[in-house]
């Protein structure tokens, strides 16, 4: 069971060796996420703050954020 288990660690050993050596000589091209991906994140972050800044600020929609001093209790009725 032992020597099993040595086989498997040196086994995994080689082969995360051969893959570390296969990717260090693979030249990684960039692909457009790498080109445009934080260009086009921000763009949309930009875009989504400046829409809800313009309908926070322009639209004149009561938000009713807070029910203090707007609701006014009912009457009390007794049967």
């Amino acid at each position: 069971m032992l020597s099993l288990a040595r086989t498997a660690v040196r086994l995994s050993a080689r082969g995360t060796q051969w893959i570390a050596a296969r990717q260090s000589h693979h030249k990684h091209v960039p692909d457009f996420h790498d080109k445009y991906g934080n260009i086009i994140l921000l763009g949309g972050a930009l875009f989504c703050v400046s829409i809800w800044g313009y309908v926070a600020t322009q639209t004149g929609i009561e938000w009713n954020l807070s029910p203090v001093g707007k609701v006014t209790p009912k009457e009390w009725r007794e049967k």
